[in-house]
C-alpha cells in the first residue's frame, strides 16, 4: 500500500489515544511481534515485543546478537490530540437544546471546532470490570452564532470554554441522555457503563489536496504524522537485520498534550519500565544497565511549524521550515526541546544516510514555542535525545495540514537513525 494510502488508513483507524494504541499493537503483532502482559514474566527473546498501557504502546525489537552491551535506539511520540473530552455528568439541557457536557483537553484552537459533525470516540469501563472501545456516529456540533446576532464577530471572536463550546446533539427531547447515545453506539445498555475516557472527533475523512496532490489535511497529525512513520520505521528496521546488536523502540505516549504527568504519559514509568525490564530480562545487573542506558539515544518525533505565509513575522527570520522541505530538527536555547549540538548531528547525519531533505526550526523570539516528550523523557532516563518532526500548519486546529513528502522522507530518515 502507498505510504500516504497506509497513513491515512491508520487515521481513520485512530480516532483516540485508546485507538492509536490498539491500531499500533494490532499492526505489530501483525508483523510477528507478541504481546506482553505487564503482570507477567518479561520475555526478553528474540524478535517484537508490544505493551499497551490505556492509550500508550511501547513495541521493541530485540535481535539475536542482543546483550548487556546493547544499546537502546528509541524513537518517542505521542497519540493524544487537543480537542473536548467528555464530562463524567455529560448531560446540559439549555432552551429546548440537549448537549453534552465537555472539558477542554489540551490547547485546541477553539474556534477550528465551530460547525464540524463530530463523533465521540475512546473507551468505556462496564460493570463486568471489562474496557470496551468505541467510535459514535456523528452525534455532535458546536454551533456558530449567526452573524446577524453579532456583527462584530469577524473582528472581535471570543469563545467562553464554558459558555461557547458546549455541542448540541438533539432538541425537543428532553429526555434523551448523551449516555443513551453511547450505550447504543458500544451495543450495551446505559446502566452497564460505569465511567469512559471519550474525546470529540471531526468525522470529516483525511484528504490528500493542493495543485499537485501535495498535502494532507486531517484532524490529530499532531502527533499521529510521528506514530506512523515511527511504527513502519521500527518494522522495516526490525526486518532488515541491519541494527546489529542495538534494541529498537517506539514508545507513543498518552497525555502529551496536558503535560505527560500519568501513569501512560512520557513523565510516567512506562518507559523506563520497558528499558529496565528488558535489560533486567537480559540479565543486566545495576551497572550493566546504566551503561546500556549511556550507549543509548532517542529521537522524540512531535509535529513542527511551517513557516506561515500570512504570518511571517511570527516566525525566526532566518530559520523557517516550509511543507514540502523535509523533517525538521527542532532546536531551542532553553530546553523547551532536547537536542543539542551532539544529537542534532546524529539526527542530520540520519537523513543524509537516508538522502532526504533536512530543515531547522528555531523560534521567533518574542514568540514563546511548546514543548515535546524529549526534554521530559531525557530527564527521567538521562538518555541524549533530539527533537525532529515534519512541518505543520494550522496545528491544534480541528483540521491540519501537512506535506506528502514530508511523512515518506520522514519515516526513510527514521528507519537510518534505528539502524545506523
Amino acid at each position: 500500500m502507498h505510504v500516504t494510502d497506509d497513513f491515512l488508513s491508520f487515521i481513520t483507524l485512530s480516532p483516540s489515544s485508546y485507538h492509536a494504541a490498539a491500531t499500533v499493537a494490532g499492526r505489530c503483532e501483525h508483523e510477528g511481534f507478541t504481546r506482553q502482559i505487564e503482570t507477567e514474566a518479561w520475555d526478553a527473546s528474540p524478535g517484537g515485543h508490544v505493551v499497551v498501557r490505556g492509550g500508550a504502546v511501547i513495541a521493541w525489537w530485540i535481535p539475536e546478537e542482543a546483550t548487556t552491551d546493547s544499546g537502546f535506539r528509541i524513537i518517542g511520540a505521542h497519540t493524544d490530540s487537543p480537542g473536548f473530552k467528555l464530562k463524567p455528568m455529560g448531560d446540559l439541557s439549555s432552551h429546548g437544546w440537549q448537549q453534552a457536557g465537555v472539558e477542554v483537553y489540551g490547547g485546541p484552537i477553539l474556534s477550528s471546532w465551530l460547525d464540524r459533525e463530530l463523533c465521540l470516540a475512546g473507551r468505556i469501563a462496564l460493570a463486568d470490570g471489562s474496557v470496551k472501545l468505541l467510535t459514535t456516529t456523528p452525534v455532535l456540533r458546536i454551533p456558530h452564532l449567526a452573524i446577524h446576532l453579532d456583527r462584530s464577530i469577524n473582528s472581535d471572536l471570543k469563545l467562553n470554554p464554558q459558555n461557547h463550546m458546549q455541542p448540541v446533539f438533539s432538541v425537543g427531547e428532553p429526555g434523551t441522555s448523551i449516555m443513551d447515545v453511547i450505550a447504543d453506539s458500544a451495543e450495551v445498555e446505559p446502566s452497564d457503563i460505569l465511567s469512559h475516557d471519550l474525546i470529540t472527533v471531526d468525522t470529516q475523512a483525511p484528504e490528500v489536496f493542493g495543485a499537485h496532490g501535495e498535502f494532507i489535511a486531517s484532524g490529530r497529525l499532531d502527533n499521529l504524522s510521528s506514530v506512523h512513520p515511527a511504527m513502519t520505521a521500527l518494522m522495516k528496521a526490525a526486518r532488515s537485520g541491519d541494527a546489529g546488536a542495538e534494541i529498537l523502540v517506539l514508545a507513543a505516549f498518552d497525555h502529551e498534550e496536558v503535560g505527560s504527568a500519568s501513569t501512560t504519559g512520557a513523565a510516567g514509568p512506562l518507559l523506563g519500565d520497558v528499558l529496565n525490564r528488558t535489560a533486567l530480562a537480559l540479565g543486566a545487573d545495576g551497572d550493566s544497565r546504566a551503561r546500556m542506558f549511556a550507549r543509548s539515544t532517542m529521537v522524540s518525533a512531535d509535529a513542527a511549524h511551517s513557516v506561515h505565509p500570512n504570518y511571517p513575522q511570527r516566525h525566526d527570520p532566518v530559520n523557517q521550515p516550509i511543507i514540502g522541505g523535509g523533517p525538521v530538527l527542532k532546536v531551542n536555547a532553553n530546553q523547551r526541546y532536547s537536542s543539542d549540538a551532539v544529537t542534532s548531528g546524529m539526527w542530520i547525519r540520519a537523513c543524509q544516510m537516508a538522502g532526504v531533505p533536512h530543515q531547522v526550526f528555531a523560534g521567533n523570539n518574542d514568540v514563546p514555542c511548546g514543548s515535546t516528550i524529549g526534554p521530559i523523557s531525557a530527564t527521567r532516563l538521562g538518555i541524549a535525545s533530539v527533537d525532529v518532526g515534519i512541518p505543520l500548519l494550522s496545528m491544534h486546529s480541528a483540521r491540519e495540514m501537512a506535506g506528502v513528502k514530508d511523512l515518506k522522507w520522514f519515516e526513510q530518515a527514521l528507519e537510518a537513525y534505528l539502524v545506523s
